[in-house]
C-alpha cells in the first residue's frame, strides 16, 4: 500500500503560484467536482481569498492513476516560515515553484534551506525525525505569461540546485499546461513512504505512531489533529494517548483530507489525515506531539522546535466589558495558530489586555484582523515593538516586552536588542538608489554577489527593529517592486534607544508609546505629533498634542476646541451682556478642561499604527 503513495508539499516565494498550481492539480486529478472548483480553492478563509495569499497550510489527498498524493499547500510569506517548516517535516518531497516573471526570489533561497535540512530517516526502531533532506522538484511557474523569461529563470534554478536544464519542469497553473507531466515526475521521483522496522509490535502488527503537524477545534467535536501515521493503523474507537500531553482519548473519528474531511475506516502508515479526539479542554494537543497507541512504550517523536515570537504588541478591547470574551477568542485562534503568544496585562489608562507575540508585522496584521472580523471585537492595539535586554544601573537585569514599559532615561545602563541578517535579492541597476536606504537603516553589508543575469544578492545585518520600520516598503519603493527580502534572527548587540511618549492633553497614551533610535527622536516625535493633529477630532476644550523623550517635550501641537456662539439669540442692549455670558463660556471651557476626557476614536488609533 505504502509504494503508492506519495507525500509532498509546495514551497515558494509569496505570489509564485502555488494556490493556482494546486488548483489545476486537484482539477486534473478529479478531486473536486467542476461545479465546486472554484479560485484558490484550498484557501478556506475570506482573508486568504481577499489578499490573494496562504496564511494556513492545507492538506489534500488526491488519486492519480492508481498513486495516492497527498499534498501539503504551504505560504510563502516570510512571518508564516513556521506553516512551511511543519508541512515539510510530514512529507518526503517537495515541488520548488519559481515565477518565470520574476525568477528566484529570497524566499525562495530560505525555503529550500529548510526543505534541505527536513525529511525523515529510518532506524532500528521505526521513524525518526532527522535532517536528511527532501527530495526537491524544480517547477518554473507561469510560462504563458507574456513577460515570462523562462530561459533565464532555468539558468537560475540550475544555478542554485546544481542541477541540468532538462530537469526542471514548465508548467501554467491558469492555463494547466505541464501539469500532468509534473504529476508523472511526482509519482517517479519523491520516495513513497517506508514504514520501517518496529520494535513494538503486537498481534495486530506494528504500533500506532503519528506526528501531529497541526489542529484545529470544533465546538461538537473538540479537538481534530491532523497528523501523518509513521507506523501502524488506526481505527474508530481505538484507544490512544498524547505522548507529550499524558492525555488519553479514544479515536472518535479518522479520515482524510479531500479537500474536506471524509470519514475513513482507519488510516494506515505513510498516509495523512485527521483524527477527532473530543477533547475540549485546552492544552491537551500541541503541535509537535506524538499521537500513539496505548500499547506504545517509546519515547514521543522530536516533532518541532517551539516558534519565537520576534514582534510584541498589546491588544486590548476597545470596551472593557468584551475583555472576557477577548480571553476566549484568543483562545480559538491558537488552536488554529500555534505560532503566536498571549498573556494578559493591565494598562492604567488601556485597561486590562494581553500583550501579545508574533512572527511579523504581516502576522499581527492577520490575527487582529482575524479577531474583528471572526469575533466581532472592536480592539485597541499599541504600536509594535521588540524585545530588549535591558540592565539598571544597580545591576538588574529585565526583558522589557511592551514599549510603554520601557525604563526611562537615566536609569539604565546597557541595553541589548536583537539583530537579524538579511538576504536581499535586487536588479543591479537599483543598488545606486539601495545604498542610501541602508545607511538610514543602520544597516552594516557583509557581502555583494552577482545571482543570475543582473541580478544581485546583498547580505547584510540590521537592528530587528529598523527591519520594523517601514524597511521594506521603502525597498520596494527604492526598487519598483523588484526587491525580494528574507530574514532570520542574529543574536544580541547593545542598542542606542529611548522610550518616546505621546501626550494628549498632559495625559500619556501607552498605544502611541515606542522606542526609536536616539538619532532620529526629534524626527520622529515632529512627524507623529503632525501625524496625531490631523487625525484627532476637535474636543470641546483645547488640547495639546506633545511628544516627550529624553526626559523632555520635544515637539508639541495645539488643537482647537469647539465654540459655540453664545450670544447669537442677542441683539441691541449694552455690549456688557455679551461679554458677561462670553465670560461664562470661557469658565466652562476652563473646568471642562480639569475634568473632562479625550475621546479617541477607534480609527485613530489604526491609522497612527499604519504608515
Amino acid at each position: 500500500m505504502t509504494d503508492k503513495i506519495r507525500n509532498f508539499s509546495i514551497i515558494a516565494h509569496v505570489d509564485h503560484g502555488k494556490s493556482t498550481l494546486a488548483d489545476r492539480m486537484l482539477e486534473l486529478t478529479g478531486t473536486i467536482e467542476k461545479r465546486k472548483m472554484q479560485n484558490q480553492v484550498l484557501d478556506s478563509m475570506e482573508l486568504e481569498r481577499e489578499r490573494g495569499i496562504t496564511i494556513k497550510m492545507q492538506p489534500v489527498r488526491m488519486k492519480y492513476k492508481d498513486y495516492i498524493l497527498n499534498l501539503i499547500d504551504t505560504p510563502g510569506h516570510i512571518d508564516f516560515s513556521y506553516e512551511v517548516s511543519r508541512a515539510l517535516k510530514a512529507v518526503e518531497g517537495s515541488i520548488l515553484l519559481v515565477d518565470a516573471t520574476q525568477g528566484v526570489q529570497a524566499q525562495t533561497l530560505t525555503t529550500l534551506g529548510m526543505a534541505r535540512e527536513s525529511g525523515f530517516c529510518h532506524d532500528e526502531a521505526g521513524f525518526s525525525l532527522a535532517k536528511s533532506g527532501l527530495t526537491i522538484i524544480p517547477v518554473i511557474s507561469k510560462i504563458d505569461s507574456p513577460l515570462a523569461r523562462v530561459e533565464e529563470v532555468c539558468g537560475e534554478v540550475c544555478k542554485l540546485l546544481n542541477c541540468e536544464a532538462r530537469e526542471v519542469l514548465k508548467v501554467s497553473g491558469k492555463t494547466g499546461e505541464g501539469v500532468e507531466n509534473l504529476l508523472s515526475e511526482i509519482v517517479k521521483k519523491i520516495p513513497p513512504p517506508n514504514q520501517g522496522r518496529t520494535l513494538n509490535t503486537d498481534s495486530q502488527g506494528p504500533t500506532f505512531r503519528s506526528l501531529v503537524f497541526d489542529f484545529k477545534y470544533s465546538t461538537h467535536r473538540g479537538m481534530i489533529v491532523f497528523v501523518r501515521v509513521m507506523s501502524g493503523s488506526v481505527s474508530r474507537n481505538t484507544p490512544l494517548i498524547f505522548k507529550v500531553s499524558k492525555e488519553k482519548f479514544s479515536a472518535i473519528e479518522v479520515g482524510i483530507f479531500s479537500p474536506d474531511e471524509k470519514p475513513r475506516d482507519s488510516l494506515e502508515a505513510g498516509e495523512i489525515g485527521y483524527i477527532v479526539t473530543g477533547i475540549k479542554e485546552p492544552g491537551a494537543a500541541s503541535v509537535g506531539d506524538t499521537v500513539a497507541s496505548m500499547s506504545d512504550t517509546r519515547a514521543a517523536l522530536p516533532g518541532y522546535e517551539k516558534p519565537h515570537p520576534v514582534v510584541w504588541a498589546s491588544v486590548y478591547p476597545e470596551n472593557a466589558n468584551d475583555f472576557i470574551f477577548l480571553k476566549q477568542s484568543f483562545g480559538k485562534l491558537k488552536l488554529s495558530d500555534s505560532s503566536f503568544t498571549y498573556e494578559e496585562e493591565t494598562s492604567g489608562a488601556l485597561g486590562r489586555g494581553f500583550r501579545c507575540g508574533f512572527l511579523g508585522m504581516l502576522h499581527l496584521e492577520i490575527i487582529t484582523e482575524r479577531l474583528r472580523r471572526e469575533f466581532r471585537l472592536n480592539l485597541v492595539v499599541t504600536t509594535p515593538t521588540i524585545t530588549y535586554e535591558v540592565t539598571y544601573k544597580n545591576g538588574k537585569h529585565e526583558t522589557i516586552y511592551s514599549s510603554a514599559h520601557f525604563p526611562d532615561e537615566g536609569l539604565l545602563r546597557e541595553i541589548r536588542e536583537p539583530w537579524v541578517s538579511l538576504a536581499i535579492l535586487l536588479p543591479a541597476n537599483y543598488l545606486g538608489a539601495v545604498m542610501p536606504l541602508l545607511y538610514e537603516y543602520e544597516a552594516e553589508l557583509e557581502s555583494t554577489e552577482t545571482f543570475g543575469e543582473n541580478r544581485n544578492k546583498l547580505t547584510l545585518k540590521m537592528p530587528l527593529r529598523e527591519l520594523m520600520r517601514n524597511f521594506f516598503d521603502k525597498l520596494k519603493r527604492a526598487t519598483s517592486g523588484f526587491a525580494s527580502i528574507s530574514y532570520e534572527i542574529a543574536g544580541q548587540r547593545d542598542a542606542d534607544v529611548v522610550r518616546l511618549d505621546i501626550l494628549v492633553a498632559d495625559e500619556v497614551l501607552p498605544a502611541f508609546s515606542r522606542v526609536i533610535s536616539r538619532r532620529i527622536v526629534e524626527e520622529e516625535a515632529e512627524a507623529a505629533v503632525e501625524k496625531l493633529h490631523g487625525l484627532l477630532p476637535r474636543q470641546m476644550f483645547a488640547m495639546k498634542i506633545q511628544a516627550k523623550a529624553l526626559g523632555r517635550i520635544i515637539s508639541s501641537k495645539s488643537v482647537s476646541a469647539f465654540r459655540k456662539d453664545v450670544t447669537q439669540h442677542m441683539y441691541g442692549g449694552d455690549i456688557t451682556r455679551k461679554m458677561k455670558l462670553r465670560e461664562k463660556q470661557k469658565k466652562g471651557k476652563k473646568k471642562m478642561k480639569n475634568l473632562g476626557k479625550i475621546n479617541i476614536p477607534q480609527d485613530v488609533f489604526i491609522k497612527m499604527l499604519k504608515s
